[in-house]
């Protein structure tokens, strides 16, 4: 952010229409940061960011979220599940310092992934929401779909070992339905985009 010669070069990355991005965990917080989502040019006394957990300490578990329809191009064909996935972070509490942000977050579908208590409802009661972050998001994306920020670890899941669930339905010589967001990764790059 203060050095110009790469603050330059990261923009330059950011707008070409050929690249995507993904930010997991620190990566989240740092796309924030960097004001990549929910887009670019906001001011930074209204943008928003990752701060520490309401619980005020380090939060490691298996958690639930529900992904919703976005314009993420890496979680095509994926809304409307409810999938676990790991947690391990202090600070990944969304802060909207404007209200007006949110609302229009919201409005535009720019939140693809939210936390859920156990019956796949959004929420944010402890500790089905692990950082006590508004409305349970847990990710947040830029209009074009091509920049996603989640805080949980989709890679830490995606493997039949790495899961604390395994439904029947999932054949286990597969990867979990988190192995389809790599692999839109994938079906992007190889589309030319």
């Amino acid at each position: 952010r203060f050095n110009p010669r790469l603050r330059e070069m990261f923009d330059r990355f950011y707008d070409r229409e050929d690249t995507f991005t993904l930010g997991v965990c620190n990566g989240c917080q740092l796309f924030a940061l960097l004001g990549w989502v929910p887009w670019k040019g906001l001011d930074e006394t209204i943008q928003p960011r990752f701060i520490h957990n309401r619980s005020g300490r380090f939060e490691s578990r298996w958690s639930r979220v529900l992904i919703r329809e976005s314009p993420s191009v890496l979680l095509k064909g994926m809304a409307g599940s409810v999938l676990g996935i790991h947690v391990a972070h202090g600070e990944g509490q969304v802060k909207f310092p404007d209200p007006q942000i949110l609302r229009e977050v919201q409005e535009r579908n720019l939140t693809p992934l939210l936390y859920t208590d156990p019956e796949g409802e959004p929420t944010e009661k402890y500790p089905f929401n692990p950082n006590g972050s508004v409305s349970g998001i847990a990710a947040l994306c830029s209009p074009d779909g091509r920049h996603l920020a989640i805080m949980p670890h989709a890679e830490r899941a995606f493997l039949p070992w790495q899961c604390h669930y395994w439904s029947p339905e999932w054949p286990r010589d597969q990867g979990s339905p988190w192995l389809r967001l790599f692999q839109n990764a994938r079906t992007w790059c190889l589309q030319g985009k």
